[in-house]
């Protein structure tokens, strides 16, 4: 066999990979693992897209079809406060693949991205890809995994910082970042110098709390790159689509970049996309609905059967303490799927500070989600 490159090699075996699988192939397994909504796309949307397949078979342009940057552009002025343009939107294959493009735009070799732990999985890995180095700080549950601006400013380096990533609301502790500390953030940037790669997947899925884009604060247009999804809100996974808003003299060569990458998204995805932005706001809202009601029953069983879980203000995913019970997240959850078919994603896949804990998704079925509650409950008697 020939040689692998060192930098795939220390790249990470992706657990969740593997609980997908399982689930998929083990029927009496209910996961509660997934990422990803267990809604599909409202019906408008699936009939449109059969409506414009021959419409949707060439390439587009690599920054994204015109029309769809426009009317994105008119969303994040109304929707938040951004002040952008078509020529600050780049149109991506999901907003995982802006963010690697973003990295790969800013970073250079051993330059730091500061992000917060635990985290969502795939920034260390993303990082580490490009030869960038990940500086991590901690989220603690006791202040319910908000980011405190002090830590974070703890570890910058004058010299080789280069990026705060800050994502909100969270995966996986469904935190909504407040106003107050988002200015915090805002000015611990411009102290540095710094970018701000704000990654807002979950931003329509939100409780009881308001989701404030940073890049909406006074002067920080300059500053912060903002990363959105059609995944998320409109249950639109498999489309895979997302778009960056981020200062033009960003964008630009985000796009060169994103031209090697995937050369353009998915011409029929684009099309489909300025049909869900023109979408009256109740087919977000049924799924946002359903989603808080399997949130308030998921975590009052959690804390009733001791398993300390600060509520979550946005996604859908409960981050639950384990330490009375096992040491070892990665342990702990492969017993669980083994002797209680339950699959959850173990705390350290989101950094070294998300150890001790386990990730449970919501985005599942309510009467689902009850009965691995009582399979939960006799595993751990």
């Amino acid at each position: 066999m020939k040689d692998i490159s060192e930098r795939e090699l220390e790249l990470p075996d992706a657990v969740i990979g593997k609980l997908l699988q399982i689930a998929a192939e083990h029927k009496e397994i209910i996961s509660l693992s997934v990422g990803e909504p267990d809604f599909i796309a409202p019906k408008p949307i699936r009939d449109y897209t059969k409506k414009i397949v021959d419409k949707a078979t060439h390439y587009s342009p690599t920054e994204g079809r015109s029309d769809l940057r426009e009317a994105i552009a008119k969303k994040l002025k109304k929707d938040n406060k951004l002040k952008c343009t078509p020529d600050n939107i780049l149109v991506t294959v999901g907003s995982q693949e802006g963010m690697i493009s973003a990295l790969a735009t800013t970073l250079d070799v051993s330059e730091q991205v500061i992000l917060p732990s635990p985290s969502y999985l795939a920034y260390i890995p993303q990082i580490e890809l490009l030869n960038g180095v990940p500086i991590l700080f901690p989220l603690k549950e006791e202040d319910n995994w908000s980011i405190n601006p002090d830590n974070l400013k703890k570890v910058i380096d004058k010299k080789k910082s280069r990026i705060i990533l800050i994502n909100t609301p969270s995966n996986p502790t469904g935190n909504v970042l407040s106003k107050k500390i988002l200015e915090e953030i805002a000015d611990i940037a411009v102290e540095y110098d710094l970018w701000i790669f704000s990654d807002e997947a979950y931003e329509k899925l939100v409780y009881d709390k308001k989701h404030i884009s940073i890049g909406s604060l006074n002067g920080m247009e300059d500053y912060v790159a903002t990363f959105q999804t059609f995944s998320k809100s409109y249950a639109m996974c498999g489309y895979r689509l997302g778009y960056v808003c981020a200062p033009e003299d960003l964008i630009k060569p985000m796009t060169k970049v994103s031209h090697y990458l995937t050369l353009s998204a998915p011409t029929i995805s684009q099309l489909v996309a300025i049909k869900a932005l023109q979408l009256p706001n109740k087919h977000i809202e049924v799924m946002r609905k359903e989603y808080d009601r399997r949130r308030k029953f998921l975590i009052k069983r959690l804390n009733d059967l001791g398993l300390n879980t600060p509520t979550p203000h946005g996604a859908f995913y409960a981050f639950s303490n384990i330490k009375h019970l096992s040491k070892d997240s990665y342990k702990f959850a492969k017993t669980l799927l083994n002797k209680a078919k339950i699959a959850v994603v173990p705390g350290r896949e989101f950094g070294r500070f998300g150890e001790g804990y386990i990730r449970f998704s919501y985005a599942t079925d309510l009467s689902k989600i009850k009965i691995a509650m009582s399979r939960l409950e006799n595993f751990i008697k």
